[in-house]
């Protein structure tokens, strides 16, 4: 009975189909051969290659997997110190304040980013907002500098503004952030930068899946000076009086050197938990449309084997046709 009916559905399919030669050995599984195309010179994807290519998904999908809970390890130990930073450099904005809009001549952009990639677009953002500050503050009688911390940025910045540059500091990331380390930094920036303001562009940690790009500005001693004696607004400093030994000026200049350091170190931590929470969000993008792919290359894998499968059987039920008739 079950070769009747194949020979039934032989004689069904075979006005459909034209005879091909039947070759005895593929010349390798990978490349499409004769087998591999359907009637009317529609050619059918080796299911050889299907399977690599769900191979290489699964490997990057489980890469990116480890990724993600690598960077959400890193983040809850980069978190803690982050928000406690904060403590820092809160009170000298409140004594000092913070001047973004004041006009200066010579201006220093202190752009933070990372030294590793796949975290989104966090270092074109600060990258984008520095160009910017550069051509707010460029002019005839104005000069203005960048220092650089992390590869990312160098890389963009090296190529239209390498004669701007003046100091890199790379792979600060590579041992823990401790104050020690970055006030080491910010004593070497000062001692190689004139500047009348450093303005620090960096990414604030909000959630995981939140960043805003910000810019402190830390002023130096003569132009704190010269807008407090001007009635500009500095926060409560013309509210202490000054005792001891010490002008008013060198209080000002430990002040200025203090607060550089503390905006420094919380400027650091909040743009690696900001690295760290978008390379999260990125990895987890990454393995769901890994996932994805791997669904859709299945799907592929099936239909093409299962459209094999029927044309030999088609072959096969032709070949009994013929034989009988």
């Amino acid at each position: 009975m079950a070769m009747a009916a194949l020979r039934r559905e032989g004689r069904r399919f075979a006005p459909l189909i034209a005879p091909r030669p039947i070759t005895a050995v593929r010349s390798s599984p990978i490349v499409p051969t004769h087998e591999d195309e359907g009637p009317i010179g529609v050619r059918y994807i080796s299911t050889q290659v299907v399977r690599n290519r769900m191979k290489s998904v699964k490997n990057i999908q489980k890469i990116t997997k480890a990724m993600k809970m690598v960077a959400a390890s890193k983040l809850r130990a980069v978190q803690t110190k982050a928000e406690n930073s904060r403590g820092l450099w809160q009170p000298f904005t409140a004594l000092l304040g913070d001047l973004p809009s004041v006009d200066v001549k010579k201006n220093v952009v202190v752009t933070i980013s990372s030294d590793k990639g796949l975290c989104g677009g966090i270092n074109s953002t600060s990258v984008k907002i520095s160009k910017g500050i550069y051509k707010l503050n460029s002019g005839p009688e104005k000069e203005t500098k960048y220092v650089i911390l992390g590869e990312k940025a160098k890389a963009q910045l090296v190529r239209d503004s390498k004669k701007d540059i003046e100091l890199i500091i790379t792979e600060l990331q590579k041992n823990p952030l401790s104050y020690t380390q970055v006030s080491v930094l910010a004593d070497e920036i000062l001692k190689n930068v004139e500047y009348d303001a450093l303005r620090i562009v960096f990414n604030k940690f909000h959630s995981v899946v939140s960043f805003v790009p910000t810019v402190s500005t830390v002023l130096s001693p003569e132009i704190v000076e010269r807008e407090s004696e001007s009635g500009g607004k500095l926060g409560e400093l013309d509210s202490y009086e000054v005792e001891g030994g010490e002008t008013k000026g060198e209080i000002l200049q430990n002040l200025a050197e203090f607060q550089f350091s503390c905006v420094m170190f919380n400027a650091v931590l909040e743009n690696a938990c900001s690295e760290q929470g978008a390379r999260m969000s990125a990895m987890d993008s990454s393995s769901r449309n890994a996932g994805d792919m791997l669904d859709r290359l299945t799907l592929t894998y099936n239909r093409t084997r299962q459209a094999s499968i029927t044309t030999e059987l088609i072959e096969i039920i032709s070949g009994a046709s013929a034989l009988e008739g």
